[in-house]
This record gives C-alpha cells, sequence and structure tokens, in this order.
C-alpha cells in the first residue's frame, strides 16, 4: 500500500485514510461517524461483520452521493482493517479507519489488563505504522464517556488519547453516552489534559437537545457531530433542525458534523434498515428544507475537511 502526500505537499494538513494521506478537499461529501463493521457483547446477533453487506452498504451510500466515510470503529471492537482497503478500492468511497477505545462494558476484562500499560502507545503505533503492525493507519482516536460523567476507565483511555494526540496531531472522536457529558469531557481533555478544542469531536449531540451545552461546547471550539438519524428510540430527532439552526445562527455553523452511525445488522439499507444511504436522502432532504442546502453542505463536506485533518507527526517517512 503506498501513502501519497496530499496535494498541497508533505508539511500540508492531511486527512489519513486506508489508502493513505489525502488533501482535505479530496474528502467530498462524507457521512462523519459510521461503521463499518463492529461487535460487541452489549449487542449479541447485531454484529457488523459481513463484508459482502459493507460492501453493499458503502455501494449504496455511494448511489446516493456520498464519497467518506469515518468508521469509529476502535480497537477490540472487530474494525476488520485489513477489509477496509480493498472495500475503498472497490467501492470509490474514501474510507477513513479509528484506533482507540471504547466503554469498559465492550471489553472482556483480560482484554483491558492486556493493553492499559501502554494504550497511549497502542494508538500511536496504529496511526503511524498500521493496525496491527501491517495494515491500514488509522486516522483518527475514539473513546468515550459516561452517562453524565466519567469513570476512572474513561478518564485513563482519555489521558492516553491526550498523549497520542499530542505525539501525532491525530483528532479524538468522543462517544457521549446518549449525548450527555459534553462538557465535562472539554473540561478533561481541552482543559487538565490540554488538547486543542478543535482536535476534539463530541458525538452523539442529537440525542440530548440541550441548546445551552451545544453552544457551550460549540463556542470552545470543538466540533460536534449530531449522528445516528431515524432510530426508534431517538425521540429526539424531531429536534435536529432546531438544534442546528441554533448553533448556526450563533456563529458555529462551521462546527457541525453529520453522520449515521449504523450499530447493528438490522440497520443496514441492505437488510431493510435506513443505513448509510438515509443521511443523504431523506435527512438531509429534510435539514435542506429547514436549514438551506449551502448550509447542509457544509455540514457535509468543508466542516470534516477540517475535522479530520492533521498536521501528521511522528509517522515514518516515505510509503509503505
Amino acid at each position: 500500500m503506498v501513502n501519497r502526500a496530499p496535494a498541497d505537499g508533505p508539511d500540508a494538513p492531511a486527512v489519513r485514510t486506508v489508502l493513505g494521506d489525502i488533501a482535505p478537499a479530496a474528502l467530498g461529501i462524507c457521512d462523519a461517524h459510521d461503521h463499518l463493521f463492529l461487535r460487541s457483547p452489549q449487542l449479541p446477533g447485531q454484529e457488523l461483520d459481513d463484508a459482502e453487506a459493507a460492501t453493499a452498504e458503502l455501494s449504496a451510500f455511494r448511489a446516493a452521493g456520498g464519497a467518506a466515510v469515518i468508521q469509529w470503529t476502535p480497537y477490540g471492537m472487530g474494525r476488520r482493517a485489513a477489509e477496509l482497503p480493498r472495500l475503498a478500492r472497490e467501492s470509490g468511497v474514501r474510507i477513513v479507519a479509528a484506533t482507540g477505545l471504547h466503554q469498559a462494558a465492550h471489553y472482556s476484562p483480560e482484554l483491558l489488563a492486556r493493553v492499559r500499560a501502554d494504550l497511549a502507545g497502542l494508538f500511536v503505533t496504529e496511526l503511524t505504522e498500521g493496525i496491527g503492525g501491517t495494515g491500514p493507519r488509522a486516522g483518527m482516536i475514539k473513546v468515550a464517556g459516561g452517562f453524565h460523567g466519567l469513570d476512572r476507565h474513561a478518564r485513563h483511555t482519555m489521558a492516553a488519547a491526550a498523549e497520542a494526540q499530542r505525539a501525532t496531531g491525530a483528532a479524538i472522536g468522543v462517544h457521549l453516552e446518549l449525548g450527555t457529558g459534553a462538557l465535562d469531557v472539554l473540561d478533561l481533555l481541552c482543559g487538565a489534559l490540554e488538547v486543542p478544542p478543535d482536535r476534539v469531536i463530541l458525538g452523539h449531540l442529537n440525542r440530548s437537545p440541550d441548546l445551552v451545552v451545544h453552544r457551550t461546547a460549540a463556542e470552545t471550539g470543538a466540533y460536534l457531530a449530531f449522528d445516528g438519524p431515524s432510530r426508534a428510540h431517538h425521540a429526539t430527532d424531531w429536534r435536529l433542525p432546531e438544534a442546528l439552526a441554533a448553533l448556526a445562527d450563533a456563529g458555529s455553523g462551521d462546527r457541525i458534523l453529520l453522520g449515521g452511525d449504523t450499530t447493528t445488522a438490522g440497520a443496514r439499507s441492505v437488510n431493510g434498515g435506513p443505513g448509510m444511504p438515509y443521511l443523504l436522502r431523506r435527512h438531509r432532504e429534510r435539514l435542506e428544507i429547514a436549514l438551506g442546502a449551502d448550509l447542509v453542505t457544509q455540514f457535509l463536506t468543508a466542516n470534516p475537511a477540517r475535522a479530520f485533518a492533521a498536521d501528521w507527526a511522528g509517522a515514518p517517512g516515505g510509503s509503505r
């Protein structure tokens, strides 16, 4: 696999895809938070582990106008990283993979005991050398908070993510449980751990439509991801246009990202669910009616291009 420098030169910011680094402007229409592969004891029987289904889902996303997918599946949750370059080549969709660690409930105690001693080293290796030592390089770090708080595991994981961010420049994406705890996360990552706010992406904010928290988080310079539309148990979806309009009116339209966050096999469009194409069909259409096409296009293109680009450091020179 060849990792080519972005078109603007080797020292320019780049988005790290599974096929190599690209100029941010080349990312295109982006699903800023989704999953092609995912496995967790918290979702028994709904694993995303079918490569053919992933291929079909990417093809459907591409047919809907999509150009890039950020897969937030972190370490130890069935990323199938070795499959991602082939899927990217065959579908024509750019894919960014993640390193990082989710909540403790998603792992066995044995796995956590094995990796906790040098989490930062693991993250840096996967960002700069490759996942599994020989696979594609990750292009972001995924961590997770808890419901309205941060437990010991979350604090340990975020400290490791901050160390890896300083070493590489990578963005840190944060799962917010039911959209809560955003300000606690920012206090830790950007306060105590001194991560630049524009290197932090807060996920799932649509699940807690607290407009004051949204505005406060955006004013720090962090990115806000509104992802997972169309889920039956998310009773807050109808408030999304209001939340996005409030942020845009406050001057924070450049901090907003949109994603699909497909986490179960039954949610895939190829299995009769909304899947990845829904983001660019019904969801985009609905937001454009409320907010205007230009603003929604910014959410899907210019904003993720900035959010996931990095001044990459710590990477070996040349191609591999």
